[in-house]
């Protein structure tokens, strides 16, 4: 069956219960300016952003009361794929399982205004994707300066007002005004060439708050089938081939590109294993030893490749050569010796 196509989208007294001008929370009580991020989005991490699906999943879960490092086990599976790691995200299922969320794609066969309303009336939120260009919360980055995909999850709006809640990568945001009418088109022409974007509905009205017993068994299920997909050899060696072919290349373009390209291999690698490392250290609160050098070997990854970005930037920059070995070096041990204490914990 093929797919929804560029149609003229219908006006809003069209979208079926949809009231116009309506104001519409799906979780009551979120205020911008005073929310409390989740611990997972905290300063003190190394990698404070990991990538645009997994933070707007820690955020909505954490504004839940629940706990996203429970399912943060699918990072322990990242594999490096050529030209970038493992984008990733936690499955519907192990979303349902744990929480009882459910989630479900969202055909967007009219306007994604009307959408909007019917199903946040309705207590249901909305994960979409989004052009940065108009979200205020990039500021200094992509709002109003690129044209940049990204993942948001609708939470309340305000069409009169023209205003929207949302989540986007560590945070809780509103924007309004021009950047409400750019992100849902509102009084735009219809254009042939503009696709719906990829939208989800997120439905939390069965919402289950486990005990801490009882998620971590679930947790721990998950993470034992993710870790039975893991790389067959070590994949920050085949990475380690592959960045030193691509540097040359970098240095010879634009540190813009380069940038493009560590996003989708150094931050993602040091990012997952960063999580990695929190998923096993809420798994098994009391510690012990393989916990420990587990926890221990996934945070260092995600040091040494904080390191890693920051000098390859600088040698891009520069075009100077840059002598990689020791860092990859202690990346591809600790990731062994990682997935190796990971194994013995699941035996």
């Amino acid at each position: 069956m093929a797919g929804i196509g560029a149609r003229a989208p219908l006006a809003l007294s069209e979208t079926m219960g949809a009231s116009i001008g309506g104001c519409f929370h799906a979780l009551p009580g979120l205020d911008a300016a005073n929310y409390s991020r989740s611990p997972l989005h905290a300063d003190s991490w190394v990698w404070v952003e990991k990538n645009c699906y997994v933070d707007v999943w820690i955020e909505l879960l954490h504004s839940l009361g629940l706990e996203p490092a429970a399912a943060m086990s699918m990072t322990v599976a990242v594999d490096f794929e050529g030209d970038q790691w493992t984008f990733f995200k936690p499955s519907h299922d192990e979303l349902r399982e744990l929480y009882g969320v459910d989630v479900q794609e969202l055909t967007v066969w009219r306007t994604l205004l009307g959408h909007a309303q019917e199903h946040l009336a309705a207590g249901k939120l909305i994960s979409t994707e989004a052009d940065a260009f108009w979200l205020p919360d990039t500021a200094g980055t992509d709002y109003r300066r690129q044209h940049t995909k990204s993942t948001i999850v609708l939470a309340n709006i305000d069409v009169a007002r023209e205003c929207l809640g949302y989540f986007h990568n560590t945070g809780y945001f509103e924007l309004a005004g021009e950047d409400f009418r750019q992100l849902f088109r509102v009084g735009m022409a219809h254009d042939p060439a503009f696709l719906p974007l990829y939208a989800e509905l997120v439905r939390v009205d069965r919402v289950g708050h486990r005990s801490g017993e009882d998620l971590r068994r679930i947790a721990k299920s998950y993470l034992f089938r993710h870790l039975e997909r893991r790389p067959a050899d070590n994949p920050v060696r085949r990475f380690q081939r592959r960045f030193d072919h691509e540097l040359p290349v970098m240095q010879q373009g634009e540190l813009g590109q380069y940038h493009l390209w560590a996003f989708a291999t150094i931050r993602q690698l040091g990012a997952a294993f960063e999580l990695a490392s929190a998923h096993v250290r809420w798994a098994w609160p009391a510690g012990g030893r393989e916990v420990n050098e587990a926890t221990a070997a996934f945070d260092l990854i995600a040091q040494v490749s904080k390191t890693l970005i920051l000098k390859a930037a600088r040698a891009v920059n520069s075009r100077r050569s840059l002598d990689t070995e020791p860092l990859f070096d202690e990346m591809s041990k600790a990731w062994g010796r990682g997935i190796e204490a990971v194994v013995k914990l699941s035996l």
